[in-house]
């Protein structure tokens, strides 16, 4: 007698589509992306004497180094935002994005062994290192109030948070898809084209300083501010630093393009990504 379609254990399709998520099929290989995060976790600073102290270390770090060149050797203003807090959450939402993306972006190339050997979705690699980041954001994002209640509680300083706060899970949401998609286009091309690996570094360090993580919006010409403005990152890093602080630039509309164009992009990523994925072994 004939199983019903819903009880095969095995079904085998002609093709797929170019734009083809397989949400269901990702959600039964959760345990795998679990196992994968865990690996992104565990691996980071497997072998250093400080371990996961370097998820505080790192940002703190930076945050003043940035203090002592951009803000009194370069004397770069801030906007009348305390310097350390101004750097600090610039440095802890940028860090979210750029891992993603980095991360994201060596996808194929890092995982070719284990694609060559066993099946499943390949997207499940790089949504684990999503979610691996998402968890050193929290980590960070900790650091980040700690500094922020700091200064929220001394009299000098205006930090005036507002109810936009609430809107954090979607710039959250934003840089993770950008991320992800400017992640996996990179990882798709690398296969074919592994120059772009060399560029990859150099071309984050120039969007880092196309997107108000060093300065603040304000210090640019009014008439060039809309230049910055089409970096879909740069009005979410300034409306994250609005929300906490009072400072920087929010602006509903801009948020809107930066959504618009995350899905856009995310479309043709995705499209890519299972293009390539078909044939990537045969050009690795």
């Amino acid at each position: 007698m004939c199983k019903k379609k819903d009880e095969w254990d095995l079904e085998i399709v002609s093709k797929t589509k170019v734009f083809d998520l397989n949400l269901h099929e990702l959600w039964q290989y959760r345990d795998l992306i679990l196992l994968f995060v865990r690996r992104d976790l565990t691996t980071t600073y497997k072998q250093t004497l400080l371990g996961p102290l370097w998820f505080f270390i790192q940002p703190i770090l930076m945050t003043m180094m940035y203090v002592l060149i951009f803000g009194k050797i370069a004397n770069i203003s801030t906007g009348g935002m305390p310097k350390i807090l101004f750097y600090l959450g610039g440095i802890t939402i940028w860090n979210y994005f750029q891992e993603c993306l980095t991360k994201t972006s060596e996808t194929f190339i890092s995982n070719q062994n284990l694609f060559g050997k066993v099946y499943f979705p390949r997207l499940a690699a790089p949504i684990s290192i999503v979610i691996s980041g998402l968890i050193k954001f929290g980590i960070q994002f900790v650091l980040f109030l700690f500094v922020w209640l700091y200064f929220l509680n001394q009299s000098d300083e205006a930090i005036q948070p507002n109810i936009t706060i609430v809107l954090l899970p979607l710039y959250l949401l934003l840089m993770s898809g950008l991320g992800f998609s400017y992640g996996i286009l990179i990882s798709s091309l690398t296969t074919k084209y592994r120059d772009l690996r060399f560029l990859i570094q150099f071309g984050i360090q120039l969007l880092m300083y196309a997107t108000p993580v060093v300065y603040p919006l304000e210090i640019v010409q009014q008439k060039y501010q809309w230049i910055i403005l089409l970096n879909p990152v740069a009005c979410i890093t300034e409306a994250f630093k609005y929300s906490f602080t009072g400072y920087g630039y929010f602006s509903i509309i801009y948020l809107i393009y930066s959504t618009l164009f995350m899905f856009v992009s995310l479309f043709f990523s995705i499209i890519i990504f299972n293009k390539v994925e078909k044939t990537f072994m045969d050009t690795v």
